[in-house]
């Protein structure tokens, strides 16, 4: 098995990271390109959630191929059409072509969702878990950092500029990588139709995945009730507005480096004992939050818990599916992850409904039973483990 060295991994996590930010550069200059192009804010919406769409497709048709191609061979692929859809973006004449081109960048974005097998599966059993949590860390600070810098960039020196940006970077990662990333030789031999039609196969026959994948998919979707939720309430009982809001975001810096704890105790202690607790911290959250609908220090404090608990049970799921499956580590994690998305996607909308029906009592109602739900399925599945 190849080594992995911590100048690898910490070069895969800072990957993570500059990829993934291509997803979220544009939700600050929304404003910005509407005023350019001339149109509504509904329609520049159009922008942000093409690229979140193209980055479903990517996903479900890009990382499987983790398991049947070369690493390099992805790489250059993706490489080369990342940075011709963030140029077309940057030059972009019309509201259109910057749909499209956005959902390119979203598809090919969907590239560090393959880092995290690749450091499953170049490491050894001892340091596993102490692998996926670095290179999530790196994934996590590049949302959050992301949508800071393309807001400066873009008020600086235009929202093109930040595309033009993003475009050199890429070309600068990708010589980078091309030249300190291990090859990998994968075992897959069938076509691509059967590559993807064994990811049924692995669902079917493999309890921990599914497991697994209802255990994230529950737990995004209690986060996605709270963040779709939240702006309304800081509005409504404290009068701030979407800037305030934002700086929540900055204490997911605690899940980021929270990433890296979990992480390193997968590699020490028993997964259903990290289920567990991370459960409790997702419950003990939700109650804070049901308590501080008026109260911003009781906010901040169910933010760094629910993300806490989040990270930590995300980093657990992950070790269980890669341990299990080796020969399929990209296969596995695709139907986790979407699993993972569509939690995110029925968390948004059932958050939405809650608050134009019950406020914020609802919203925290809902998120507690949802965390409940997960603790339920650790207790009624624990043999399975």
């Amino acid at each position: 098995m190849n080594k992995l060295s911590n100048s690898v991994l910490y070069l895969m996590s800072f990957s993570a990271g500059l990829v993934v930010a291509n997803l979220y550069y544009n939700q600050p200059l929304l404003h910005q390109i509407a005023v350019d192009f001339g149109v509504t804010e509904s329609q520049v919406s159009h922008v942000a959630l093409s690229t979140q769409l193209g980055y479903a497709f990517g996903l479900f048709f890009i990382i499987p191929l983790g398991d049947k191609l070369s690493n390099h061979k992805i790489l250059q692929f993706d490489f080369v059409l990342m940075v011709i859809s963030l140029l077309v973006a940057a030059t972009a004449g019309s509201l259109w072509l910057l749909i499209v081109s956005s959902f390119f960048i979203g598809f090919t974005s969907a590239l560090p969702q393959l880092f995290v097998p690749m450091a499953a599966q170049l490491s050894d059993d001892e340091h596993r878990g102490r692998a996926i949590g670095i290179v999530m860390s790196g994934l996590l600070i590049g949302i959050l950092g992301s949508r800071v810098i393309s807001g400066f960039v873009g008020e600086q020196f235009g929202w093109r500029t930040m595309y033009y940006a993003a475009s050199g970077l890429m070309v600068l990662l990708f010589a980078l990588l091309r030249f300190k990333l291990p090859r990998l030789k994968p075992q897959f031999k069938g076509s691509y139709a059967a590559l993807l039609q064994s990811m049924i196969h692995y669902f079917k026959t493999e309890p921990e995945l599914r497991l697994a994948s209802l255990r994230g998919a529950l737990a995004f979707a209690g986060l996605s009730v709270f963040w779709t939720t939240l702006v309304f309430l800081m509005e409504d009982n404290f009068g701030y507005g979407s800037t305030v809001t934002g700086l929540f975001g900055l204490l997911g810096m605690v899940g980021a480096m929270g990433a890296t704890v979990a992480g390193k105790l997968n590699d020490k202690l028993p997964k259903q004992r990290i289920l567990l607790f991370s459960t409790l911290l997702l419950i003990i959250s939700w109650c804070i939050f049901l308590v501080s609908g008026h109260a911003i220090f009781g906010l901040i404090l169910g933010v760094v818990l629910v993300d806490l608990g989040m990270q930590a049970l995300h980093i657990t799921n992950q070790s269980i599916i890669f341990s299990k499956n080796p020969e399929g580590r990209n296969r596995v994690n695709t139907i986790y992850m979407v699993s993972f998305f569509i939690g995110g996607a029925v968390g948004t909308t059932l958050g939405a409904l809650a608050w134009q029906h019950y406020q914020w009592t609802g919203v925290s109602i809902l998120g507690l039973v949802l965390s409940v739900l997960i603790l339920l399925v650790l207790l009624l599945s624990k043999n399975r483990e």
